[in-house]
Formats: structure tokens, sequence, C-alpha cells
């Protein structure tokens, strides 16, 4: 979400972690409780006040990639992670053409990528309002919405996307990502990708409101109990598009946007390979 309503700085906030791009610190502002201009208590509470609405006021989509295992003295690969767009569409706009994109589907044609890295499973709930979309959004600690919150659980890893101010992420550079959740290797992985891809960042620790720290947040609601949650700027999500708007974005990236989706890539690819992600 863009507006400073629904999430804030808690403390003054220093430079960024050593190692990283540095972000100069801002004051505090007011604070509030992540989700309290929040008008539905949960997903369900959503969809059952907002009956009749899907397709017009919001949407949902998702992808679980057919995984088969029918030999007997052998094992095959199954999909370790998955990627989620909590707010997307006009809620905070640029996290479900990311979401698709990092995945490994082209955002407009869903075609797949050719990088190499191989499809992950995805979930989405869209905005599709023409204004007033902030009022679908639901803080992800009160995600309930029963594939989302399985598609999560079935996974060794998760990738939350979500979008902020640059006043809230506690930046004077005013494309920055916050790089937060519990999983503190994929957390590494994802500082080391950003850095290479020229993307400014900020750990997710020092900025308390956008850590991405509660157990009951999906990105943490895995088979390992820890994952990855990325609160992009509007400025940094505004760059990643010629057309910023809910028809255009997804036909209008720009190498930002190549670049992000890159980093991102590449760092569940490196993560996937730890000794974690194993399940014999």
């Amino acid at each position: 979400m863009t507006s400073t309503s629904r999430r804030t700085v808690l403390t003054a906030l220093g430079a960024a972690t050593v190692g990283g791009p540095l972000l100069a610190g801002v004051a505090a502002t007011p604070a509030h409780a992540t989700g309290d201009l929040d008008l539905y208590t949960s997903n369900t509470d959503l969809y059952t006040k907002l009956a009749g609405k899907e397709g017009t006021d919001f949407a949902r989509r998702y992808k679980r990639h057919e995984y088969a295992d029918h030999a007997l003295d052998q094992r095959y690969s199954y999909n370790r992670t998955t990627v989620l767009a909590l707010h997307g569409g006009g809620i905070e706009t640029g996290t479900s053409e990311l979401c698709l994109a990092i995945a490994g589907y082209h955002p407009a044609t869903l075609a797949p990528l050719q990088d190499g890295h191989g499809p992950h499973d995805y979930w989405l709930f869209e905005g599709l309002r023409s204004s007033d979309n902030r009022e679908l959004h639901v803080t992800a600690k009160n995600c309930d919405d029963h594939v989302a919150v399985s598609m999560a659980a079935g996974s060794l890893n998760v990738l939350s996307l979500h979008g902020c101010t640059a006043e809230q992420a506690g930046t004077a550079i005013p494309q920055a990502v916050v790089i937060g959740g519990l999983n503190t290797q994929f957390k590494s992985c994802l500082k080391s990708e950003f850095t290479k891809a020229g993307i400014v960042w900020r750990d997710g620790s020092e900025v308390p409101d956008l850590a991405g720290v509660n157990t009951d947040n999906p990105c943490n609601r895995t088979m390992l109990a820890k994952g990855g949650q990325l609160e992009l700027t509007t400025e940094l999500r505004a760059a990643m598009f010629t057309v910023n708007t809910r028809a255009g974005r997804a036909g209008s990236t720009t190498p930002v946007f190549d670049r992000f989706v890159g980093a991102c890539r590449a760092a569940i690819a490196k993560l996937e390979t730890g000794p974690d992600q194993t399940i014999l």
C-alpha cells in the first residue's frame, strides 16, 4: 500500500546494514498499528461481505504445479517455493506483476520465462476497482484464504511481496526495498542478489513495522516456519513500468523490473540448494 496510514515507521531509523547500499534514516512518524484501518478482519470476512463482487471488485489467482511420483525405486523433484502477492492489483500496485514474473511467468502473457530457474507456485489477491482499492486491504497476519494458507504450509519457502512508501521504509533514497521475514538465509541471498543488481535495500530488522516477523504472516507459515518478505517503495515500483495502470503494467515492464525479478529468482535458486531444502 502506498498510503502512510497502513504502515508507519515506529522508531527513528539509522543507516542500513553494513554490506548493503546505505540508506539515510528519517525521523519517526506517528505510529499506527499495522492494519488498524482495515475494513475487513480477514479474507473470509471480506469474501462474505463482498459476496458476488469477485471479478468486479476483487480477484484471486493462483497456480499449483502438478508433480507426480509413481516410481518405487527413486524420488522426483517437487516445488519448494511459493510467491505471494496478498495486496495485488490496485491495492499495492505492481506486486501482481512482480509475483507472476518471480514465479517464472511473463505478467502479460503468462508465457514461462526462459532463464533456467524454472517455475514456482504463486497466489495473488487483487483489487480491481477503479478507485478505493485500499478498502480491500487485509493485513498479512489476518490472511486466512484457504488456498493461500495451504500453499504456504505446503512450501519450504515463501516470498511475499508488498508495497510501502519511502517514508515508511525510512530511506532518503526513494527507490528501495525492505527485506524481511524470519528466514535469515533467504534474506542474505536476497541482499546479495539485490546488491549485484544495483537495487538499494534495507534490512527489515531496522524497520520494525515492515519486518515481516509475525508468525501468523503467511510468509512465515511454511514447512520451515520461516520465509521472506519484500516491501517495495512506491518509487521503486513506479520505475518498473512505463504505463503504471492496472491495464498497462503487465505489458510495459522496464529494465528495473527485469533486474528486480532476476535478483529474486537467483536468490530463490541459491536458497533452494541449501541443506534445509531436502525432505527425506
